[in-house]
């Protein structure tokens, strides 16, 4: 197997690093130390985060988020008596706070989830047509971007600010950096024209929005700034670099594989399975537009060249449906309970749109199945195995047809695919990729995106980022490597 190279990598600068990772269900705080020549990784921090339904929408609770990572920072602190040297943060793309002129939150942020960009969409598309911005900017047209949010907002008549920072960029302003828009997150508000990697004039225009709001776009493992205010009164941080890493989750997720080679696709699997592969130049044909394909920033000046398929969300809907009737199914229990059934007669079209609306996800699975002329299953607690295991079936067939795409519009001759993300643990799904994509497929760390972020942090740290050159993604890509092996220690 080609991964980069495992040869002993050694800072010149031992102290410790942190890696903030937001997510739409938990934020995590985690802690690198050095153990001789070996990295250390820990989760010091993990607390659970939702949206919450208030008057005017539905929003993240900014104040509890911000409270949580400094109860994270603050216990590396007393555990990192070296110092910390710097600290990274990555999450979900596409939410954003506005700011005021001193840089506070105008508001708590609105959730991707909330409808209000339903009417947004529509009437910007008389604008600006949805081709038109799949022309500029080579990414997914979905009404959850950040260009919807923003058109939204206008139309709602709520305060531009000063600036706007997608979350994570902001979390670093308010620890003392420059405000900036990391690009890998950039490029998922439809707003960055793909070649030129700046943000795209005529969309804003079309739009109506000031482009004066955005913040500068710098790439991925750009430092800026260091540790300020009340957190840098501790003595762990009298010197801790801030660095945007690949800010967009994903994007670190994918840095977090150390594989070398041009033979290898990725599936980030979760909530949503990301099925794709790293590209030096984007793919932008009609034949790839029209499959609905994404181009997004990756480290070192890479595509993630990927297609969204559903994922996980289908068995965790059907859970809690059951729930409802006091059965209270888990993953792991469904997965060793479906391995030992047969295939299922007849596999779902896990994309259908009536499948990525919530509730009642038995009863969607069962319409589609009378619509194709087969049996509805059992929709008991009792029957679950049976529904798991249709689910993961038709999760693999879907993933080897997606597969067959990226291989055709990439050029790609591929054998090896590497699953990252949480679903990753699922050693069934794993095995029936396998069998349906004829590729060696190969476990990665569930927690990539904290691997990832590491791996970014260390490359520059310790040897600068060159973007003109491919000597600073193989840095990222080995560091990777190295902190994988720490991470399954960890787990182990």
């Amino acid at each position: 197997m080609k991964l980069a190279a495992e040869k002993t990598l050694l800072p010149v600068d031992r102290r410790a690093l942190i890696a903030v990772d937001l997510g739409a269900e938990s934020c995590r705080v985690s802690l690198l130390r050095w153990n001789g020549d070996a990295p250390a990784v820990a989760l010091v921090h993990r607390f659970a985060n939702a949206p919450v339904k208030r008057e005017g929408g539905l929003h993240w609770d900014l104040a509890a988020i911000e409270a949580g990572l400094e109860q994270g920072l603050r216990a590396c602190a007393a555990i990192a008596e070296e110092g910390v040297r710097s600290i990274a943060v990555d999450g979900w793309a596409v939410d954003y706070v506005r700011l005021d002129a001193q840089g506070r939150a105008l508001a708590d942020p609105f959730c991707y989830r909330d409808e209000r960009t339903v009417k947004a969409e529509r009437a910007l598309h008389r604008k600006i047509s949805p081709e038109r911005l799949r022309e500029l900017t080579g990414v997914q047209v979905l009404r959850i971007n950040t260009l919807y949010q923003l058109y939204a907002d206008r139309l709602q008549g709520l305060p531009e600010g000063r600036q706007w920072l997608n979350l994570p960029e902001y979390v670093l302003s308010r620890w003392g950096g420059a405000r900036v828009a990391e690009h890998t997150n950039a490029t998922h508000t439809e707003m960055v024209a793909l070649y030129e990697r700046e943000w795209c004039r005529e969309i804003f225009q079309a739009a109506g929005l000031d482009l004066a709001a955005a913040a500068k776009i710098v790439p991925p493992g750009t430092e800026v700034g260091r540790l300020t205010g009340p957190l840098a009164e501790l003595e762990a941080f009298r010197d801790t670099a801030l660095i945007a890493p690949a800010c967009h989750d994903t994007a670190s997720a994918i840095a977090g594989i150390p594989a070398i080679g041009n033979d290898w696709a990725y599936i980030s699997s979760g909530t949503w399975s990301l099925v794709g592969t790293l590209l030096e130049q984007p793919r932008h044909g009609d034949a790839a537009s029209g499959e609905n394909f994404t181009n997004l920033g990756a480290v070192g000046g890479k595509i993630c060249f990927h297609k969204n398929v559903n994922g996980m969300w289908l068995l965790r809907q059907c859970i809690a449906r059951w729930a409802e009737d006091g059965r209270e199914w888990t993953v792991p229990e469904l997965v060793a309970a479906a391995e030992t059934m047969d295939r299922p007669a007849g596999l779902l079209d896990v994309d259908d749109a009536d499948l990525m609306l919530a509730g009642r996800m038995p009863q969607r699975i069962n319409a589609q199945r009378v619509r194709k002329g087969l049996e509805p299953l059992d929709e008991s607690a009792e029957n679950a195995p049976e529904f798991a295991n249709l689910i993961f079936y038709s999760l693999a067939a879907r993933y080897a047809k997606v597969l067959e795409r990226v291989a055709l519009h990439s050029g790609k001759r591929l054998k090896r695919l590497f699953v990252v993300g949480g679903a990753s643990r699922n050693e069934f799904l794993n095995r029936l990729t396998a069998e349906a994509t004829g590729l060696e497929v190969f476990r990665g760390s569930p927690e990539s995106s904290t691997v990832g972020n590491f791996a970014v942090q260390l490359a520059v740290l310790e040897g600068g980022r060159d973007e003109r050159t491919g000597a600073y993604a193989e840095q990222v890509s080995r560091w990777a490597g190295m902190l994988v092996g720490a991470m399954e220690r960890c787990a182990g």
